[in-house]
């Protein structure tokens, strides 16, 4: 509620006011939320994950380990919220909802018994102070590369936002804080600047020798071989996070090996859908230049369908013409179509798109059910239908904020239904 009215009172107020007094109402909102909940997170070891991709997918896998060790926890992530055994869905299209949600979601973990709260944070949360008055215990860092600029006005405001968590975790009033750091990241290297009391690294090199198959992965770490259900390098990077803080609190490798073998992903990245069809279709949250290349990758060796978009609302538009030339780089067809257009006009942000795609000829198709069923319908044996952008994304954004409920997986199970008749 507190949120949309900000967001109504953006629109009226000059920017220049409206930018000098935001910072002091986030932290006092932030201030006030822990006070109302008698500032949980300093009876809960937090763990926060931060960077640009693999976010929601390392909070899962550190979750499922932290429950296979026989820890209580609890867990906010893109996807969804859960403490202990009761788990709901995200609906806020937000990872870090507001203030008052994150402090009354800790209260709760806490009051359930809940010894390890796993959190995604980002930068935008970290823009809006939305870290403020969270004790960390430990902070997993998994990557980072230009996203959420316009947003944030450059890469190194955006890149300042990340190390503002860092700084948060760094100085945090628990005892011992824990950094988990990419080494493979250039970045790493700034975060390893702030003051934690333990810091742990992690490599492609702690995997090897490893195996990437298209159905998952085989790995060996510490000397113990693992065979993932995941896909892709991006998840074995994922799977090394998980496990290098798992060490650091105790838990064993074997214990990692176990619950990482049982754990077979997440909705929204790479996610499969059967319908007994004789060809792969795969709803995957990628939306960045990076993310859209890794998971073509996944699937080079097969006829690549790719339906994609981009997002409006000036959100990244410098995205737009680098996504299309990957898409006309790696896809054998190409479906442009809606995504999130917010205010800004749907058809430019395809037609942006198309325009950069200059050896192929794309299908330009508007509506986003009509994309899919026209990308099924493409699909013979062996190909690879990928449909990117949303994830498990619950609604379409349109102008002023406006929602249309959706879900890429529910739609492509529909279509492949009627394919099938």
């Amino acid at each position: 509620m507190l949120d949309s009215i900000l967001y109504f009172l953006k629109k009226i107020i000059p920017s220049g006011v409206f930018g000098f007094f935001q910072p002091a109402y986030h932290i006092g909102m932030a201030f006030l939320s822990a006070v109302v909940y008698r500032f949980p997170s300093r009876h809960i070891k937090i763990v926060a994950v931060t960077g640009t991709k693999g976010k929601t997918s390392v909070t899962e896998i550190v979750n499922t380990i932290l429950e296979e060790a026989g820890r209580k926890t609890a867990l906010s992530n893109t996807i969804r919220f859960k403490i202990d055994s009761a788990s709901e869905d995200n609906l806020y299209k937000m990872s870090m909802p507001g203030r008052f949600f994150m402090q009354r979601f800790l209260r709760k973990a806490v009051d359930a018994g809940c010894e390890y709260a796993v959190l995604e944070a980002t930068s935008q949360g970290a823009a809006l102070h939305r870290h403020r008055f969270i004790s960390f215990d430990a902070l997993i860092f998994t990557n980072l590369a230009p996203e959420h600029i316009e947003a944030h006005g450059s890469y190194e405001n955006y890149m300042k936002a990340k190390l503002e968590i860092a700084e948060a975790a760094a100085r945090s009033n628990k005892k011992r804080t824990v950094l988990v750091a990419n080494a493979d990241d250039e970045a790493t290297a700034l975060f390893l600047k702030k003051d934690f009391s333990e810091k742990r690294l992690y490599s492609l090199d702690d995997a090897k020798p490893y195996e990437i198959f298209k159905e998952g992965f085989a790995m060996t770490v510490r000397g113990t071989p693992i065979r993932s259900m995941l896909s892709g390098q991006f998840n074995i990077y994922n799977e090394l996070a998980a496990i290098t803080f798992a060490e650091a609190e105790g838990i064993s490798i074997e214990t990692c090996k176990k619950a990482i073998e049982r754990f077979s992903g997440i909705r929204g990245r790479v996610e499969k859908v059967d319908a007994g069809q004789d060809f792969t279709v795969v709803v995957d949250y990628a939306h960045t230049p990076d993310s859209l290349q890794k998971l073509y990758d996944v699937f080079k060796g097969t006829k690549r369908i790719c339906v994609l978009g981009n997002t409006g609302g000036g959100r990244d538009t410098w995205k737009r013409d680098e996504m299309a030339r990957i898409a006309e780089s790696e896809c054998d067809e190409i479906i442009l179509t809606n995504e999130d257009p917010y205010d800004d006009d749907p058809m430019k942000i395809v037609t942006d798109m198309a325009q950069a795609i200059t050896k192929k000829k794309p299908h330009i198709v508007m509506a986003r059910r009509e994309a899919i069923a026209k990308a099924l319908s493409l699909a013979r044996s062996g190909d690879s239908v990928l449909i990117t952008g949303k994830g498990t994304d619950p609604y379409i954004m349109g102008p002023d904020n406006t929602k249309i409920p959706w879900s890429d997986t529910k739609v492509v199970r529909e279509e492949l239904e009627r394919l099938t008749r």
